[in-house]
């Protein structure tokens, strides 16, 4: 049986993030609510995140999250905790996060 070792988790280098990903990343708005929800709540486990979709889409959406760069996951036992890529972001795409988290906020109100 292999080992979950055997598959390490995908997570671009700070001069690999592509913005044309994160965007794409950025554009679904189940992933931007977890990107919001990181944001208030750094840390945060994937197993604690509702969002109204099933287990296989959630992971998918973790799994664009990390591979696009926003994210960061370490494993905790069997949990995965979560945390968005704030400072490297930042170096790579000033301000980009920032925008988008305003934008998000400024959108949920006026739902």
């Amino acid at each position: 049986m292999a080992s979950r070792l055997a598959n390490p988790l995908t997570i671009p280098e700070e001069e690999d993030f592509d913005l044309f990903e994160v965007m794409s990343a950025l554009a679904d708005p189940v992933r931007r609510a977890i990107v919001m929800q990181l944001a208030e709540e750094p840390g945060r486990a994937c197993s604690n995140s509702d969002f109204g979709v099933s287990k296989s889409a959630l992971t998918r959406h973790w799994r664009v999250l990390r591979e696009s760069g926003l994210i960061r996951q370490e494993a905790q036992g069997n949990r995965h905790r979560n945390w968005i890529r704030r400072e490297e972001l930042d170096r790579r795409f000033p301000g980009l996060l920032t925008l988008v988290l305003d934008e998000s906020v400024r959108g949920s109100k006026q739902s």
